[in-house]
C-alpha cells in the first residue's frame, strides 16, 4: 500500500524542481519590478506566453513519464530506453518547430493581443533572446519525465540548484549591468534564463552518463526512429498537450484582458501571478508524483489502491500547501513586495490576498484528482474535462472583465469557477471506475 512517506519521497524533489522553474519567472519579476512598470507588466504577459510554449513540451513528455512508470511497475526495465529515445527525438523536433514560431511569429501574435506599444516592444525584446531556450527546456523535461517515471527524482534537485543559482546571478548581472556585463533590461532577463537552462541541461547529461542503471534501461543503445512508439506516445500525450494549451492559453487571454484595463492593473496582476505560482509549487510536485504513483500501481495490477493513493496525496498536498500559503496571510505586504517596491501597487495587490488563498486551496485538491485521472491513461476524458472547465472560465472572465470591466478581485475569482468544475468532474470520473479497462 502506498504510504504518505512514499508519496512525499517521490514528490519532494519534483517540488524543488518546480520551485526553481518558478524561480526563473520570479527572479525576472523581482528584478524587472525595479526597472519599471512597463517591464513588470510585460514580463507578466510574456512570461505566461512562454509558459504556454514550455508547457507544450512538458505535456508531451508526460506521456513518456506515464508509460515509463507503467513499464517499471510491470518490471520491464529494458523497455525504458526505447521510450526515452522516442520521447527525446520528438521533443527535439517539436522544439525546432517552436523556435521558428517564436523567432518569426511573435510580432504578429502579440500584435493581436497587446494594445500598449511600450509593453508590446518589451515583450518582443524578451522573446528575441528567450526563443533559444526552448531546445534545452524541451530536452530537459524529457529527462525530468524519465526520472519521475522511474520514481528516482533526486537528480531534479541537482538540476534545480544549478538552474536557480545561475539564473539569479545572471539576471542581476545582465538586467542591471553588474559584474562587467552589459545592462540589457528585459532582454537581459531573457538571456539569463536561457543560459541558466543550458547549464541545467548539462547537469542532466553528466548525471545520465554517470548513472549505471541507465545501462539496464538500454538507454545507451543507438536510438532508432521507432515511429510506432512515437505514435503511441502521441496518442497518449495529444490530449495532455491540448489540455495545457487550453489551460495556459486561457490564462494568457485573461492577462490580455487585464492589459486592456491599464498598466497598473496588469502590474498588480503580475505581482499576484508571481505569488500564485510560488504557492502552487507543492501541488505541482504532488500532482506530478501522483501521475507516477497511479501508473505504477496499475502496472503492478493494484488498481484497487488507486483511489486511496489519490486521496492520501490530496490530503498531504493540502496540508503542505496551506503551511506554505500561511505566509501571505501573516505578512502580505512583505510577500507581495517580491514584485515591486511601489507602495501603491503593493496596496492594490494586498486586496487580493484572500482571493489568492481561496484559489490555492481549491487548486491543491483539484490538481491531484485531475492528475490522478491522467495517470490512469484516461487522457481523452481528462481533455474533455479540461476544455469544459476552460470554456466556463473564459465565459466568466469575458463577462466580468471584458464586458463589465469589474475590479481585479472579481476578475481573479474566475479561477474558482475553473478549479471547482475540474475537481467535480475528475472526482466523478475516477469514482466511476471506467478508467480500469484503459491500456497504454
Amino acid at each position: 500500500m502506498i504510504t504518505y512517506k512514499r508519496i512525499f519521497q517521490i514528490s519532494m524533489p519534483i517540488m524543488v524542481g518546480s520551485a526553481v522553474q518558478n524561480l526563473i519567472t520570479l527572479t525576472d519579476t523581482i528584478f524587472l519590478g525595479r526597472v519599471g512598470k512597463v517591464e513588470l507588466g510585460a514580463i507578466g504577459l510574456v512570461g505566461v506566453f512562454y509558459l504556454l510554449i514550455t508547457s507544450i513540451g512538458y505535456s508531451f513528455t508526460k506521456a513518456g513519464q506515464i508509460m515509463i512508470a507503467r513499464r517499471i511497475g510491470a518490471d520491464q526495465e529494458k523497455e525504458i530506453g526505447p521510450q526515452v529515445h522516442a520521447m527525446g527525438i520528438f521533443a527535439f523536433l517539436l522544439a525546432l518547430l517552436m523556435f521558428f514560431l517564436l523567432a518569426f511569429g511573435s510580432r504578429t501574435f502579440f500584435g493581436w493581443f497587446v494594445t500598449d506599444p511600450d509593453i508590446y516592444e518589451a515583450c518582443i525584446a524578451y522573446l528575441d533572446y528567450r526563443c533559444y531556450g526552448v531546445f534545452f527546456s524541451y530536452l530537459g523535461v524529457a529527462f525530468v519525465a524519465m526520472y519521475t517515471g522511474l520514481a528516482r527524482t533526486t537528480v531534479i534537485i541537482y538540476n534545480a540548484v544549478v538552474m536557480g543559482v545561475a539564473n539569479t546571478i545572471l539576471n542581476y548581472g545582465l538586467i542591471f549591468g553588474h559584474f562587467g556585463l552589459p545592462e540589457m533590461g528585459i532582454s537581459g532577463a531573457a538571456l539569463a534564463s536561457t543560459l541558466a537552462e543550458v547549464l541545467a541541461f548539462g547537469v542532466f547529461i553528466i548525471y545520465v552518463l554517470l548513472d549505471k542503471k541507465c545501462h539496464d534501461y538500454q538507454l545507451f543503445k543507438w536510438p532508432e526512429l521507432d515511429i510506432e512508439l512515437i505514435k503511441a506516445q502521441l496518442r497518449l500525450s495529444g490530449p495532455i498537450v491540448l489540455q495545457s494549451i487550453a489551460s495556459v492559453g486561457s490564462w494568457f487571454v485573461f492577462f490580455a484582458l487585464i492589459e486592456q484595463l491599464g498598466q497598473k492593473e496588469l502590474a498588480v496582476s503580475n505581482i499576484i501571478r508571481a505569488a500564485y505560482m510560488i504557492y502552487m509549487i507543492p501541488a505541482w510536485g504532488f500532482s506530478s508524483g501522483i501521475n507516477t504513483i497511479v501508473s505504477q500501481l496499475i502496472g503492478q495490477e493494484q488498481s484497487s489502491s488507486v483511489m486511496t493513493a489519490i486521496y492520501k496525496t490530496a490530503i498531504l498536498c493540502f496540508v503542505v500547501t496551506m503551511l506554505v500559503t500561511s505566509s501571505v496571510v501573516i505578512a502580505p505586504d512583505y510577500i507581495l513586495r517580491i514584485g515591486t517596491d511601489d507602495p501603491v501597487l503593493i496596496r492594490e495587490a494586498s486586496k487580493l490576498v484572500w482571493v489568492l488563498v481561496t484559489l490555492i486551496t481549491l487548486y491543491s485538491f483539484s490538481t491531484i484528482y485531475f492528475n490522478g485521472l491522467v495517470g490512469t491513461g484516461a487522457t481523452k476524458q481528462s481533455l474533455l474535462i479540461q476544455v469544459s472547465s476552460v470554456l466556463l472560465y473564459m465565459l466568466y472572465a469575458y463577462i466580468v472583465v471584458g464586458v463589465f470591466r469589474a475590479s481585479l478581485e472579481w476578475a481573479w475569482m474566475t479561477e474558482t469557477v475553473y478549479w471547482i468544475a475540474c475537481l467535480a468532474a475528475s472526482a466523478w470520473y475516477l469514482r466511476s471506475q471506467k478508467w480500469v479497462k484503459i491500456k497504454i
